[in-house]
Protein backbone atom coordinates (compact mmCIF):
# COMPACT_ATOMS: atom_id res chain seq x y z
CA UNK A 1 0.00 0.00 0.00
CA UNK A 2 1.61 3.25 -1.13
CA UNK A 3 1.37 6.63 0.58
CA UNK A 4 -1.62 7.75 -1.50
CA UNK A 5 -3.60 4.63 -0.65
CA UNK A 6 -2.76 5.05 3.04
CA UNK A 7 -4.07 8.61 3.01
CA UNK A 8 -7.29 7.55 1.28
CA UNK A 9 -7.82 4.62 3.66
CA UNK A 10 -7.17 6.81 6.72
CA UNK A 11 -9.57 9.49 5.48
CA UNK A 12 -12.24 6.84 4.86
CA UNK A 13 -11.85 5.38 8.35
CA UNK A 14 -11.95 8.82 10.02
CA UNK A 15 -15.00 9.78 7.96
CA UNK A 16 -16.80 6.57 8.93
CA UNK A 17 -15.98 7.12 12.61
CA UNK A 18 -17.24 10.70 12.44
CA UNK A 19 -20.62 9.46 11.17
CA UNK A 20 -21.20 7.07 14.09
CA UNK A 21 -23.52 9.38 16.12
CA UNK A 22 -25.70 9.94 13.05
CA UNK A 23 -25.79 6.31 11.91
CA UNK A 24 -25.72 4.57 15.30
CA UNK A 25 -27.24 6.94 17.88
CA UNK A 26 -27.94 6.20 21.54
CA UNK A 27 -26.28 3.21 23.18
CA UNK A 28 -24.18 2.38 20.13
CA UNK A 29 -22.58 5.84 20.27
CA UNK A 30 -21.74 5.30 23.95
CA UNK A 31 -20.21 1.95 23.09
CA UNK A 32 -18.16 3.55 20.34
CA UNK A 33 -16.99 6.26 22.77
CA UNK A 34 -15.87 3.60 25.25
CA UNK A 35 -14.04 1.80 22.45
CA UNK A 36 -12.11 4.95 21.55
CA UNK A 37 -11.10 5.46 25.19
CA UNK A 38 -9.89 1.90 25.56
CA UNK A 39 -8.05 2.18 22.25
CA UNK A 40 -5.91 4.92 23.81
CA UNK A 41 -5.20 2.68 26.81
CA UNK A 42 -4.26 -0.22 24.53
CA UNK A 43 -1.94 1.96 22.43
CA UNK A 44 -0.23 3.25 25.56
CA UNK A 45 0.45 -0.36 26.58
CA UNK A 46 1.77 -1.16 23.09
CA UNK A 47 4.28 1.68 23.34
CA UNK A 48 6.08 -0.41 25.95
CA UNK A 49 5.14 -3.98 24.99
CA UNK A 50 5.66 -3.56 21.27
CA UNK A 51 8.44 -0.99 21.02
CA UNK A 52 10.65 -1.55 24.09
CA UNK A 53 10.05 -5.24 24.71
CA UNK A 54 8.77 -4.51 28.23
CA UNK A 55 5.27 -5.86 28.87
CA UNK A 56 3.57 -3.84 31.65
CA UNK A 57 0.80 -4.94 33.99
CA UNK A 58 0.37 -1.58 35.69
CA UNK A 59 -1.29 0.65 33.11
CA UNK A 60 -4.72 0.01 34.59
CA UNK A 61 -3.42 1.60 37.80
CA UNK A 62 -2.12 4.66 35.91
CA UNK A 63 -5.37 4.88 33.95
CA UNK A 64 -7.46 4.60 37.13
CA UNK A 65 -5.31 7.06 39.10
CA UNK A 66 -6.02 9.78 36.55
CA UNK A 67 -9.74 8.92 36.66
CA UNK A 68 -9.76 9.10 40.48
CA UNK A 69 -8.09 12.53 40.50
CA UNK A 70 -10.63 13.88 38.02
CA UNK A 71 -13.60 12.49 39.95
CA UNK A 72 -12.32 13.69 43.33
CA UNK A 73 -11.41 17.16 42.07
CA UNK A 74 -14.77 17.75 40.36
CA UNK A 75 -17.29 15.90 42.52
CA UNK A 76 -15.74 16.18 46.00
CA UNK A 77 -13.65 19.35 45.81
CA UNK A 78 -16.05 21.12 43.42
CA UNK A 79 -13.35 22.02 40.91
CA UNK A 80 -13.66 22.96 37.26
CA UNK A 81 -13.91 19.89 34.99
CA UNK A 82 -11.54 21.42 32.42
CA UNK A 83 -8.92 22.05 35.11
CA UNK A 84 -9.27 18.41 36.11
CA UNK A 85 -7.79 17.41 32.74
CA UNK A 86 -4.23 18.64 33.40
CA UNK A 87 -4.46 17.50 37.03
CA UNK A 88 -5.38 13.98 35.91
CA UNK A 89 -2.48 13.95 33.45
CA UNK A 90 -0.08 15.17 36.15
CA UNK A 91 -1.29 12.42 38.48
CA UNK A 92 -0.73 9.82 35.77
CA UNK A 93 2.77 11.18 35.13
CA UNK A 94 3.58 11.09 38.85
CA UNK A 95 2.45 7.46 39.19
CA UNK A 96 4.25 6.50 35.97
CA UNK A 97 7.44 8.20 37.19
CA UNK A 98 7.44 6.14 40.40
CA UNK A 99 6.71 2.94 38.51
CA UNK A 100 9.35 3.67 35.87
CA UNK A 101 12.05 4.53 38.41
CA UNK A 102 11.57 1.12 40.02
CA UNK A 103 10.94 -1.02 36.93
CA UNK A 104 13.04 0.16 33.97
CA UNK A 105 16.19 -1.60 35.14
CA UNK A 106 14.41 -4.94 34.92
CA UNK A 107 13.18 -6.88 31.90
CA UNK A 108 11.25 -9.98 30.94
CA UNK A 109 9.24 -11.71 33.63
CA UNK A 110 10.83 -9.53 36.33
CA UNK A 111 9.45 -6.37 34.69
CA UNK A 112 6.07 -8.05 34.31
CA UNK A 113 5.87 -9.09 37.96
CA UNK A 114 7.23 -5.83 39.35
CA UNK A 115 4.73 -3.72 37.42
CA UNK A 116 1.98 -6.10 38.53
CA UNK A 117 2.99 -5.60 42.17
CA UNK A 118 3.16 -1.82 41.78
CA UNK A 119 -0.29 -1.76 40.26
CA UNK A 120 -1.64 -3.84 43.14
CA UNK A 121 -0.28 -1.28 45.60
CA UNK A 122 -2.35 1.43 43.90
CA UNK A 123 -5.38 -0.86 44.03
CA UNK A 124 -4.83 -1.39 47.78
CA UNK A 125 -4.62 2.36 48.39
CA UNK A 126 -7.85 2.98 46.47
CA UNK A 127 -9.54 0.13 48.32
CA UNK A 128 -8.54 1.25 51.83
CA UNK A 129 -8.28 5.05 51.68
CA UNK A 130 -12.03 5.40 51.98
CA UNK A 131 -12.04 9.06 53.10
CA UNK A 132 -10.66 10.06 49.69
CA UNK A 133 -11.48 7.25 47.28
CA UNK A 134 -14.78 6.06 48.74
CA UNK A 135 -13.40 2.54 49.10
CA UNK A 136 -15.48 -0.14 47.41
CA UNK A 137 -18.26 2.40 46.78
CA UNK A 138 -15.94 4.52 44.65
CA UNK A 139 -16.64 8.09 43.59
CA UNK A 140 -19.77 9.02 41.68
CA UNK A 141 -21.00 12.23 40.07
CA UNK A 142 -21.07 14.18 36.82
CA UNK A 143 -17.49 15.19 36.11
CA UNK A 144 -17.98 16.02 32.42
CA UNK A 145 -17.78 19.64 31.23
CA UNK A 146 -21.18 21.08 30.31
CA UNK A 147 -19.93 21.81 26.80
CA UNK A 148 -19.59 18.04 26.28
CA UNK A 149 -22.87 17.05 27.93
CA UNK A 150 -24.45 15.83 24.69
CA UNK A 151 -23.33 12.22 23.96
CA UNK A 152 -22.72 12.95 20.27
CA UNK A 153 -20.61 16.03 21.03
CA UNK A 154 -18.65 14.07 23.61
CA UNK A 155 -18.06 11.27 21.10
CA UNK A 156 -16.67 13.73 18.53
CA UNK A 157 -14.48 15.28 21.22
CA UNK A 158 -13.09 11.86 22.25
CA UNK A 159 -12.57 11.00 18.58
CA UNK A 160 -10.64 14.23 17.98
CA UNK A 161 -8.51 13.71 21.10
CA UNK A 162 -7.95 10.06 20.18
CA UNK A 163 -6.84 10.92 16.65
CA UNK A 164 -4.49 13.64 17.92
CA UNK A 165 -3.01 11.34 20.57
CA UNK A 166 -2.67 8.50 18.05
CA UNK A 167 -0.85 10.81 15.65
CA UNK A 168 1.45 11.90 18.46
CA UNK A 169 2.23 8.29 19.40
CA UNK A 170 2.81 7.42 15.74
CA UNK A 171 5.33 10.26 15.43
CA UNK A 172 6.92 9.17 18.71
CA UNK A 173 7.61 5.58 17.61
CA UNK A 174 8.89 6.72 14.20
CA UNK A 175 11.19 9.40 15.63
CA UNK A 176 14.91 8.77 16.25
CA UNK A 177 14.04 8.31 19.92
CA UNK A 178 11.39 5.73 19.06
CA UNK A 179 13.82 3.91 16.76
CA UNK A 180 16.28 3.81 19.65
CA UNK A 181 13.61 2.15 21.77
CA UNK A 182 13.20 -0.48 19.05
CA UNK A 183 16.95 -1.02 19.14
CA UNK A 184 16.74 -1.55 22.91
CA UNK A 185 13.99 -4.08 22.31
CA UNK A 186 16.21 -6.02 19.91
CA UNK A 187 19.44 -5.80 21.92
CA UNK A 188 19.83 -3.54 24.94
CA UNK A 189 23.46 -4.57 25.37
CA UNK A 190 24.36 -3.55 21.83
CA UNK A 191 22.56 -0.20 22.17
CA UNK A 192 24.45 0.47 25.39
CA UNK A 193 27.74 -0.36 23.68
CA UNK A 194 26.87 2.18 20.96
CA UNK A 195 26.66 4.90 23.61
CA UNK A 196 22.92 5.07 24.25
CA UNK A 197 21.70 5.67 27.77
CA UNK A 198 19.18 2.84 27.66
CA UNK A 199 17.86 3.44 31.18
CA UNK A 200 17.05 7.05 30.36
CA UNK A 201 15.38 6.06 27.09
CA UNK A 202 13.24 3.45 28.83
CA UNK A 203 12.32 5.93 31.57
CA UNK A 204 11.16 8.57 29.10
CA UNK A 205 9.33 5.96 27.04
CA UNK A 206 7.53 4.74 30.17
CA UNK A 207 6.57 8.32 31.11
CA UNK A 208 5.13 9.02 27.68
CA UNK A 209 3.23 5.74 27.76
CA UNK A 210 1.87 6.61 31.22
CA UNK A 211 0.80 10.04 30.01
CA UNK A 212 -1.28 8.46 27.23
CA UNK A 213 -2.82 6.01 29.70
CA UNK A 214 -3.65 8.96 31.95
CA UNK A 215 -5.36 10.76 29.07
CA UNK A 216 -7.54 7.69 28.56
CA UNK A 217 -8.31 7.71 32.31
CA UNK A 218 -9.43 11.34 32.23
CA UNK A 219 -11.74 10.68 29.30
CA UNK A 220 -13.10 7.59 31.06
CA UNK A 221 -13.96 9.61 34.18
CA UNK A 222 -15.80 12.14 32.02
CA UNK A 223 -17.57 9.34 30.18
CA UNK A 224 -18.56 7.05 33.05
CA UNK A 225 -19.10 9.58 35.88
CA UNK A 226 -17.98 6.83 38.27
CA UNK A 227 -14.68 5.33 39.33
CA UNK A 228 -13.97 2.48 41.75
CA UNK A 229 -11.08 0.19 42.73
CA UNK A 230 -12.06 -2.04 39.80
CA UNK A 231 -10.70 0.67 37.49
CA UNK A 232 -7.20 0.35 38.94
CA UNK A 233 -7.27 -3.42 39.45
CA UNK A 234 -5.18 -6.00 37.64
CA UNK A 235 -8.15 -6.87 35.40
CA UNK A 236 -8.01 -3.37 33.90
CA UNK A 237 -4.33 -3.74 33.02
CA UNK A 238 -4.92 -7.22 31.61
CA UNK A 239 -7.79 -5.93 29.47
CA UNK A 240 -5.53 -3.28 27.92
CA UNK A 241 -2.83 -5.86 27.26
CA UNK A 242 -5.27 -8.32 25.70
CA UNK A 243 -6.53 -5.59 23.37
CA UNK A 244 -2.94 -5.14 22.21
CA UNK A 245 -2.50 -8.89 21.68
CA UNK A 246 -5.73 -9.20 19.69
CA UNK A 247 -4.96 -6.12 17.57
CA UNK A 248 -1.27 -6.87 17.15
CA UNK A 249 1.72 -6.20 19.40
CA UNK A 250 4.06 -3.64 17.87
CA UNK A 251 1.52 -2.38 15.35
CA UNK A 252 0.37 0.59 17.52
CA UNK A 253 -2.92 1.06 15.65
CA UNK A 254 -3.78 -2.53 16.47
CA UNK A 255 -4.95 -1.05 19.77
CA UNK A 256 -7.92 0.45 17.92
CA UNK A 257 -8.76 -2.91 16.37
CA UNK A 258 -8.33 -4.85 19.61
CA UNK A 259 -10.42 -2.36 21.58
CA UNK A 260 -13.23 -2.49 19.02
CA UNK A 261 -13.27 -6.30 18.97
CA UNK A 262 -13.14 -6.80 22.73
CA UNK A 263 -15.54 -4.02 23.78
CA UNK A 264 -18.08 -5.08 21.14
CA UNK A 265 -17.78 -8.79 21.85
CA UNK A 266 -17.89 -8.19 25.61
CA UNK A 267 -21.16 -6.29 25.36
CA UNK A 268 -22.75 -8.56 22.73
CA UNK A 269 -21.78 -11.81 24.47
CA UNK A 270 -22.89 -10.57 27.91
CA UNK A 271 -26.36 -9.88 26.51
CA UNK A 272 -26.74 -13.56 25.56
CA UNK A 273 -24.97 -15.44 28.33
CA UNK A 274 -23.64 -14.93 31.83
CA UNK A 275 -20.57 -16.91 30.78
CA UNK A 276 -19.49 -14.25 28.32
CA UNK A 277 -15.93 -14.35 29.70
CA UNK A 278 -15.60 -17.83 28.17
CA UNK A 279 -16.32 -16.31 24.76
CA UNK A 280 -13.52 -13.79 25.26
CA UNK A 281 -11.23 -16.57 26.44
CA UNK A 282 -11.97 -18.55 23.30
CA UNK A 283 -11.18 -15.47 21.19
CA UNK A 284 -7.78 -15.06 22.82
CA UNK A 285 -6.95 -18.74 22.37
CA UNK A 286 -7.93 -18.65 18.69
CA UNK A 287 -5.95 -15.45 18.19
CA UNK A 288 -2.81 -16.96 19.67
CA UNK A 289 -3.20 -20.11 17.53
CA UNK A 290 -4.19 -18.66 14.17
CA UNK A 291 -2.95 -15.05 14.35
CA UNK A 292 -0.23 -14.71 17.01
CA UNK A 293 0.78 -11.43 15.37
CA UNK A 294 -2.74 -10.07 15.98
CA UNK A 295 -5.49 -9.04 13.56
CA UNK A 296 -3.72 -5.97 12.18
CA UNK A 297 -0.38 -7.78 12.14
CA UNK A 298 -1.95 -10.65 10.19
CA UNK A 299 -3.48 -8.21 7.70
CA UNK A 300 -0.15 -6.46 7.20
CA UNK A 301 1.62 -9.78 6.63
CA UNK A 302 -1.04 -10.80 4.09
CA UNK A 303 -0.71 -7.51 2.18
CA UNK A 304 3.09 -7.80 2.19
CA UNK A 305 2.81 -11.33 0.86
CA UNK A 306 0.54 -10.18 -1.96
CA UNK A 307 2.90 -7.36 -2.90
CA UNK A 308 5.83 -9.76 -3.05
CA UNK A 309 3.83 -12.15 -5.23
CA UNK A 310 4.48 -15.08 -2.90
CA UNK A 311 1.92 -17.91 -3.14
Amino acid sequence: MNQRHRVIATAAVVGALALVPAVLPGYSTSLATLTLIYALLAMSVDLLAGYTGRTPLCHGAIFGSAAYVVMYFVTTAGGNPWLALPLGLLAALAVAAVFAALAVRTSGVYFLLLTLALGMIVWGVCQRWTSVTGGENGLRGNARPMLLADPAVFYWFVLAVGLAASGLMWRFVRSPFGLALKGIRESETRMRSLGYNTTQHLLLGFLFSGLMAGLAGVLYAWFNSFVSPANVALAQSVKGLLMVIVGGVGTLFGGWVGAAVIVTLENVASSFTERWSMVLGALFVLTMIFAPEGILGKLRAHLAKRRSGAP
